[in-house]
């Protein structure tokens, strides 16, 4: 065979590859498109009525990938404050979204309106931000107090966890541990083992200069946000409430209890709205301005995310003191519909409750779990177990309609 020949061959052999190689290729993105397709048109759009405190863990792009890829599920998140899904009817026109018909209706006062009102965009899930409203929707809606009617809850729980705990600085908590207050464990974790002890130092008007920090001015206090605008604030009362009841709730331990905490409250002095304006007023006015404050544990993990460099300069002088017992704030899920379920057992998932809590330092599951808290850089416990129960409605109306009064 000559040289020609063998040339000839090859380039014969050659395009014979590069035939086959485009129709393999031809055919894979055949598939591939078909493939897509397929999926585009199982994806599922559900619609949530949600509560604050959680934007951007609902806004988080990989979970969002997760939800489509994984589940086939595009979520439509719409903001709601808690004590509306009670009182307005829980459909997207509410919030200006949807059929405008029924926007203009409610706007021009109609009182008519539900959430079986031919017309309405209804939801398929509510994500509120605090148990007690979850709890309370699952009842019949008291129309003496005008309640809107409600969908039935199908499923739904506990979903995103985050403790109360009280922010302090180093110099603080070692006065606390000399007051017999605080206790530090052997993993370095601070723990408020005597609330009552310092509930009483605050309402007898003890100053810091009595617990040996000559350099604060003032009595001892713990800033919060405001108990009867804030949901945070509310659930940090409803802990106080509990502790000066011994962990028990009773119509007995409420009366007895409510005079005193109304002496506290009064003493507190001026109260953000927000715990993030709290958080970082404690942030930049550092110990002689907030000495203590009470947040989520959630609100440092997702600083040390957010602003690596700001929480590098702090984190040294940064105390988290757990009251024992504290009290979760709970982020709990109703599912209306069978959307609302797929979304509900999707949330469950363990890749998007490592990001809750690596990014944004929520707990999941019914009692927290159990978490590698090695990577935080500030001593935080891996299992939170001593709580108490979260109040029921009726007691968190009674102590605030209290609080309200001149």
């Amino acid at each position: 065979m000559n040289k020609k020949q063998i040339i000839g061959i090859s380039i014969f052999v050659a395009l014979i590859v590069i035939i086959i190689i485009i129709k393999v290729v031809s055919n894979n993105v055949t598939t591939n498109n078909e493939k897509g397709n397929k999926k585009n048109k199982d994806i599922k759009t559900i619609y949530v009525a949600t509560g604050g405190g959680k934007e951007d863990f609902i806004n988080d792009e990989d979970i969002k990938k997760i939800l489509e890829d994984k589940y086939g599920l595009v979520v439509e998140y719409d903001t709601w404050s808690n004590g509306k899904t009670i009182t307005q009817p829980l459909i997207r026109e509410s919030v200006g979204k949807g059929n405008q018909t029924i926007i203009n209706r409610l706007s021009n006062g109609d009182k008519t309106i539900t959430i079986n009102t031919e017309g309405v965009s209804k939801y398929d899930a509510l994500f509120t931000s605090d148990q007690r409203f979850y709890d309370y929707y699952k009842l019949s809606p008291n129309k003496d107090n005008e309640e809107s009617d409600r969908y039935t809850v199908v499923d739904g729980g506990l979903t995103l966890n985050t403790p109360i705990v009280i922010y302090s600085w180093k110099e603080v908590a070692d006065k606390l541990i000399e007051q017999k207050i605080v206790t530090k464990d052997d993993k370095g974790v601070y723990y408020i083992t005597d609330m009552d002890k310092l509930i009483n130092y605050i309402l007898d008007g003890k100053k810091w200069s009595d617990i040996g920090l000559k350099d604060l001015y003032g009595t001892i206090n713990i800033a919060s946000t405001d108990p009867v605008t804030s949901s945070p604030g509310a659930t940090y009362y409803g802990l106080l409430l509990a502790i000066l009841g011994n962990g028990s709730i009773s119509e007995n331990t409420l009366n007895q209890n409510l005079a005193k905490l109304k002496k506290f409250y009064q003493k507190s002095g001026y109260m953000n709205n927000t715990p993030a304006d709290l958080f970082e007023r404690y942030l930049k006015t550092g110990m002689g301005g907030e000495p203590m404050i009470v947040d989520y544990e959630k609100s440092l993990i997702d600083f040390a995310n957010s602003n690596p460099t700001g929480f590098k300069q702090v984190k040294d002088q940064i105390v988290v003191l757990y009251p024992k017992p504290t009290i979760w704030n709970s982020h709990c899920f109703a599912a209306f519909t069978e959307n609302g379920k797929e979304l509900y057992k999707a949330l469950q998932d363990p890749e998007i409750q490592q990001i809750a809590w690596k990014k944004y330092g929520f707990r999941t599951g019914i009692t927290g779990g159990n978490y590698d808290v090695s990577s935080v850089g500030i001593a935080i416990p891996s299992t939170i177990k001593s709580t108490v129960s979260s109040l029921k409605m009726d007691t968190y109306n009674k102590l605030i309609e209290y609080l309200k009064e001149s």
